[in-house]
């Protein structure tokens, strides 16, 4: 949200890869259901809403199973980590460093930032 001409709170369109300059009313979800919107980090970036301790404790304990790529959304390589035991345990090893310094993103790009 960044405050629009009037000062009235607007959403700004996400492009897939930075903020565009485009500007539209705020969007309110009706009762019961669940707004697009993201959470946002303090530079305005989006953010993951998996969570990242659920992350690395899913990486720690089940990360030769790839189990944490599929709670982020990343399918394929939860396969491939599946059938080669985590990459032979190398892979596991630095997706289990990249989750916990917070540099794991999720299917969509965004980081998981929130614990």
């Amino acid at each position: 949200m960044v405050p629009g001409p009037e000062g009235k709170p607007m959403s700004r369109y996400w492009d897939g890869a930075s903020w565009t300059e485009q500007l539209a009313p705020l969007a309110t979800a009706a009762p019961g259901q669940l707004g697009t919107h993201y959470a946002v980090d303090a530079t305005g970036m989006p953010v993951s809403p998996s969570s990242r301790l659920a992350a690395t404790l899913l990486c720690a304990f089940l990360g030769p199973l790839g189990v944490h790529r599929f709670y982020v959304g990343k399918i394929g390589t939860g396969l491939v980590q599946l059938l080669t035991a985590g990459g032979l345990g190398i892979w596991w090893l630095i997706d289990l460093v990249m989750v916990i310094v917070g540099a794991f993103r999720d299917k969509e790009g965004r980081p998981l930032i929130n614990w």
